[in-house]
């Protein structure tokens, strides 16, 4: 059967083609909307999916967040100084001068009152650790400066002296040895060695040089036969100086191999003692610290430094005494302050050991500038068994002390009032 619709249905599909023709405005307007919506930041709604790219801001949205970030930064910061008037670059230079000063007076104020809770002539044995010992000088230096500059020697030169200081009748042993960059002993020989003013003095050559010889024979002095250690004795006294007083040289000239060169010891005489220990010590507990008199016959009157070493129990070092007073001729006791704090803070185990006194005359004009006294070696005391608590925890007072400490107290608040007024100069907004 034959159908006979073909007009009509070309009619149909051109009239669906017109309709298709006016939708395409309206969908491409209702497109565009929707971008706009978007791109201005409209809300989607809810439940709707997150788009998968971030919508690039405008321009003017872009200065106006980095405007606001900005002014939220600079009220956030204090205002730079080069922002700041003259009036508030001043006030604020004023506060960090003052707070600096108060400080700097703080920390002196501090050091000083640390300093001095204990009194000058009674101290902790760590605070001088130089002193803990008689002055015995070692030292060792190239014997040929020159070949150990270009490299072509390693042999090491080394002095070693059992005193320095020497009075009345005393003996000084001298020692020298050679010996590479290992300790390794090396070929020494002391060519020469004289003895003689030294060459400082004002009146220097006026007593003629005495010859000192050195052996390594087990005699004279030298301890060991053939160990390499040279050992020289000079006795001032017995070797024509019995009437000189000052320092003493003792010049000589080493070889060792192909290698020669000088050296030197130096040191300090006195013919006769002005003053001499009698070894007679008594103690005594008062003020809550433990005083040790030391009993002298004193020669010639004037100013005597006298210096002492402590120890406890164990023989561990634990004060260093000392006394800076006038004494005047005849019997007389040298007082050594054991401070009290001292014993409270470091808390010693007794009984105290009292050891290596020495002490000399101080002279107010003149080379040498004292006369010593006969040097007190090895143990000369033992105290007895004291508790802590019979001792002070008092720091120490003096006037000095005192007036040092108050003028310090004044800069701190010189300072702080100085400090507080320049916090206080803040002009109302």
């Amino acid at each position: 059967m034959t159908r006979d619709d073909g007009p009509v249905s070309s009619a149909s599909r051109l009239r669906h083609g017109r309709w298709l023709l006016a939708l395409v405005p309206l969908v491409l307007v209702g497109g565009a909307f929707f971008w706009w919506q978007g791109s201005e930041g409209a809300e989607a709604p809810e439940g709707a999916p997150e788009p998968t790219s971030v919508p690039v801001p405008a321009p003017r949205e872009v200065a106006r967040a980095s405007a606001e970030r900005s002014s939220a930064a600079m009220a956030a910061e204090p205002a730079a100084p080069s922002l700041l008037s003259p009036e508030a670059r001043e006030r604020e230079a004023r506060r960090e001068l003052w707070q600096k000063r108060l400080e700097r007076a703080k920390r002196s104020l501090e050091s000083y009152v640390a300093a001095t809770r204990y009194p000058p002539e009674s101290r902790p044995s760590r605070e001088h650790p130089d002193q803990l010992e008689l002055a015995e000088p070692e030292r060792t230096r190239p014997l040929s400066p020159k070949a150990a500059e270009d490299g072509t020697s390693d042999v090491q030169l080394r002095l070693k002296q059992d005193k320095v200081f020497v009075v009345g009748d005393e003996a000084v042993l001298f020692t020298v040895a050679c010996e590479d960059s290992r300790r390794a002993p090396r070929p020494c020989d002391v060519v020469s060695a004289m003895a003689h003013e030294a060459d400082h003095l004002a009146d220097a050559g006026g007593v003629p040089g005495v010859p000192v010889t050195f052996v390594d024979s087990g005699q004279g002095g030298d301890a060991v036969a053939g160990d390499g250690m040279l050992t020289g004795r000079f006795q001032p006294s017995k070797q024509g100086f019995a009437m000189f007083s000052g320092t003493l040289r003792v010049a000589l000239r080493v070889r060792s191999g192909s290698l020669e060169d000088s050296a030197f010891f130096d040191v300090l005489y006195t013919p006769a003692p002005p003053a001499t220990f009698t070894r007679r010590v008594r103690e005594v507990v008062e003020a809550g610290s433990l005083d040790l008199y030391l009993s002298v016959q004193v020669r010639k009157a004037g100013r005597y430094v006298v210096s002492g070493r402590l120890d406890d129990e164990g023989g561990v070092p634990f004060a260093v005494l000392s006394f800076n007073e006038e004494l005047q001729e005849g019997a007389q006791e040298v007082k050594l302050n054991v401070f009290g704090k001292v014993v409270r803070d470091d808390k010693p185990t007794f009984p105290l050991t009292l050891r290596d006194v020495e002490g000399f005359l101080l002279k107010e004009m003149g080379d040498p500038d004292r006369e010593l006294m006969v040097t007190l070696r090895g143990p000369v005391h033992t105290t007895r068994v004291y508790s802590l608590d019979q001792f002070s925890d008092a720091e120490w007072s003096s006037p000095e002390r005192d007036r040092y400490k108050n003028e310090l107290e004044k800069d701190v608040m010189e300072a702080q009032k100085q400090l507080d007024a320049a916090l206080s100069d803040t002009p109302e907004p």
